[in-house]
Parts: structure tokens; C-alpha cells; sequence
């Protein structure tokens, strides 16, 4: 979907770098990158991903880079917990935006989990959350440095914070969950995974990785049992907190 707004944008000197947090690799997200399919996607799932009909219609396969990071590195050094996510970088490697969610919000949380229908009043109020970030993105684009949306240095510091020690210790059991797949270790390589989520269990990330590394689900969608009783188990908290605007809208 983000190929439409990157046909719309591409040319006023701006690039879209998509990255797949997947330890399984190409096996698990060649499919999604190609789109082979995309005719054959159903219309539902555009209101789930808060995505307008007009929009939805456009579709097609990405053109802008597709990067496989096995190693979870880039959400390890920008504080990535779910995807989608994003951050703004500009012409000089700065950081404009840290890390948020991409348009993204808890649509999920109000779909029939038999149907995978939305409501008609939390779709429109996904569409809108969609919207108002890829307006954002666009006015960037237009304004660049002037965009009343570029936050100011003290601002992303504020927003950033450094790894605890349950961060680092997560971390760690990552690479480790990481270096025993690709070794044909699956069971302890699961271990490491799991005690990831076990110090850090809002990072979903880590949460999907230690669900989806059998052979029998790598590629498939995580939607398992225990995906959604962990989606239960939020109660009032976020499970994709909308990018935060503030005083720019």
C-alpha cells in the first residue's frame, strides 16, 4: 500500500526504505514484498489496515528498497517495538521524527475475529488516523525543515530513551534465539525468543518472532491463540499508539 503515496511523493526528492523484522528471513516475508497477489487481497482488510477505498484501489508491489533485517538491528537501534513503525530522516542522516506508529492504529483490537469485519465508526476512525500521518509526510515532503511537523532536537530527545537493562538483557537472548535458528536449533532457539518477551513483553516484535518460527508458520500471518491473549491481556494500554502530532495538528 505505502507504493501509492511513494509514487505520489517520489519525485519531490524523498525515499521510502522498507524494512521486514523477520529472524525466518526470505522464506517468511518474500511473498509479502512481491505481492504477487494483490488482485486477490480481500477489500476487508483495507478498513483493518486503515486504509481508504480509494487508496486500496491503487495498490501495487513496492519499487523503493525491501531490506530482510534477521537480526532485528534496525528496531534494536531505533527503538522499534511493532510493525509498522517508522522514522523520518533527512538529507543529512538527522533525525526528523523518531520512531511511531505508521499511520497505524488499534483497529485490530474491534474486528470480529471471525469475519475480520470493523465496524463501520472504528474503520472511519482508522482511515482517519491513516490519513492524517500520510498528510504529514506529505507536508514534509513540501516544506521540509519549515514543516510544522519536524520536531526540534530537544523534542526527539525527550521522545528517545536509552535501553534498561531489561532492554540489553532482551537483546541479548535475541541474537542468541537468532544464531541457534540458523543453526537448526528450533527449540532453543524458541527459549530465547520467549524469555525475550518474558523481559520485555511489550515488544511485539519479539512477541511475533517467538510465535512464528516453526516451519509450519513461518510466512503465515500471526493470529494464533496466543497473539490475541496477548492483545486481551493490554486491557486499557495501546496496542499501536498513533503517532502523536501534538501541537502541529
Amino acid at each position: 500500500m505505502w507504493q501509492v503515496v511513494y509514487e505520489e511523493l517520489k519525485d519531490q526528492g524523498i525515499e521510502f526504505i522498507a524494512v521486514a523484522l523477520d529472524t525466518a528471513g526470505k522464506a517468511a516475508v518474500e511473498t509479502r514484498i512481491r505481492c504477487t497477489d494483490l488482485a486477490e487481497r480481500p477489500a476487508m482488510l483495507a478498513p483493518l489496515m486503515g486504509w481508504s477505498d480509494a487508496l486500496w484501489a491503487r495498490q501495487s508491489a513496492p519499487t523503493y528498497p525491501c531490506l530482510i533485517d534477521e537480526a532485528h538491528v534496525v528496531a534494536e537501534r531505533y527503538g522499534m517495538v511493532n510493525v509498522p513503525q517508522g522514522v523520518w530522516i533527512d538529507e543529512q542522516g538527522r533525525l526528523v521524527r523518531p520512531v511511531e506508529s505508521a499511520g497505524t492504529s488499534d483497529m485490530v483490537r474491534e474486528m470480529n475475529r471471525e469475519t475480520f469485519v470493523v465496524p463501520a465508526d472504528a474503520a472511519a476512525r482508522g482511515i482517519a488516523i491513516r490519513n492524517e500521518y500520510i498528510d504529514a509526510l506529505r507536508d514534509w515532503v513540501k516544506h521540509g525543515a519549515a514543516s510544522r511537523y519536524v520536531m526540534k532536537p530537544e523534542e526527539i530527545r525527550r521522545r528517545l530513551r536509552g535501553p534498561a537493562e531489561a532492554d540489553v538483557r532482551a537483546a541479548t537472548h535475541v541474537r542468541l534465539g537468532r544464531h541457534l535458528y540458523a543453526r537448526g536449533n528450533l527449540e532453543r532457539a524458541k527459549h530465547h525468543f520467549r524469555e525475550a518477551v518474558r523481559l520485555c513483553p511489550d515488544k511485539w516484535n519479539y512477541r511475533r518472532q517467538s510465535n512464528m518460527l516453526d516451519p509450519e508458520s513461518v510466512g503465515q500471518l500471526n493470529a494464533g491463540p496466543d497473539f490475541w491473549a496477548a492483545i486481551d491481556a493490554l486491557g486499557n494500554r495501546a496496542f499501536y499508539e498513533p503517532a502523536d502530532f501534538g501541537a502541529a495538528r
